[in-house]
């Protein structure tokens, strides 16, 4: 390999514009190997949570998607709020961008998970609250079935579909990349990219991959719900403390410049 480095982003295309710069101001070269799709949708749930907006007592916004979700379908969203409705995000991209749809933020938590916005959460009386949540059905239920078992009423609603790309050419591509050892480093942001590819690849393949990816391939994950994932797979990463993207690959070029 040249000196330059190639490092793979598993995220779907159109999030990977921020990766691709910071991995432009490192020098190395960004490879775009999406191993996830997302595709916004017009549920019943969420036309449901719609309605039910000028009875929220919060609004809980776990990923920008569910932002450009909720405003392409219901461009008026915001006067249908209810003015009481208070608004946690997990992550500040998801927060800048809440704000920038005039959409103000009273709560984010330090750890940009589930269990931290839980955590955020213990001080706050949730008793026969209204709380609204738009998202992926594929993420976790943790964080729905804890809000209730602390006495909320929760609206989940599928704003986005989460799932295996449609063309899968570019995921066949980054396999054979891993196993060529043509890549440097890659990054996976959530568990589906992690388990995506591993679904395209050939089982035989798994442990090969795996071997690769840990080294001499350098991986990381944005943090410990996807670091889970690697593990089950056998594949040895680095993390770090804050999950963000920009963190991640600070970390890895950290990394790189202390070998």
């Amino acid at each position: 390999m040249g000196d330059k480095k190639r490092i793979a982003i598993t995220r779907p295309t159109q999030r990977s514009k921020a990766a691709m710069e910071i991995i432009d101001e490192f020098g190395a070269e960004a490879v775009i190997r999406p191993t996830l799709e997302l595709k916004l949708r017009n549920s019943d749930s969420l036309k449901h949570l719609v309605s039910e907006a000028e009875n929220l007592d919060w609004l809980i916004i776990t990923s920008v998607t569910s932002i450009e979700s909720i405003f392409k379908f219901y461009p008026d969203f915001l006067h249908k709020l209810s003015s009481k409705c208070k608004i946690a995000t997990i992550g500040h991209k998801t927060a800048e961008v809440a704000i920038d749809n005039q959409l103000p933020i009273d709560l984010i938590p330090e750890d940009y998970t589930a269990e931290g916005l839980l955590e955020a959460f213990e001080s706050i009386d949730l008793n026969n609250k209204i709380v609204g949540i738009p998202r992926t059905y594929s993420a976790r239920t943790l964080l729905p079935d804890e809000l209730e078992k602390r006495g909320a009423k929760v609206i989940l609603a599928e704003s986005y579909k989460s799932g295996m790309p449609e063309d899968v050419s570019l995921i066949e591509k980054l396999i054979d990349e891993i196993l060529n050892e043509e890549i440097d480093g890659i990054i996976f942001t959530s568990p589906l990219t992690v388990s995506n590819l591993f679904e395209v690849a050939n089982e035989d393949d798994w442990d090969k991959i795996a071997q690769k990816m840990s080294d001499p391939i350098l991986t990381v994950s944005i943090g410990p719900i996807t670091a889970r994932i690697l593990e089950n797979y056998g594949v040895s990463y680095i993390c770090p403390e804050v999950y963000t993207v920009k963190d991640m690959l600070e970390l890895m070029f950290e990394k790189f410049n202390s070998e």
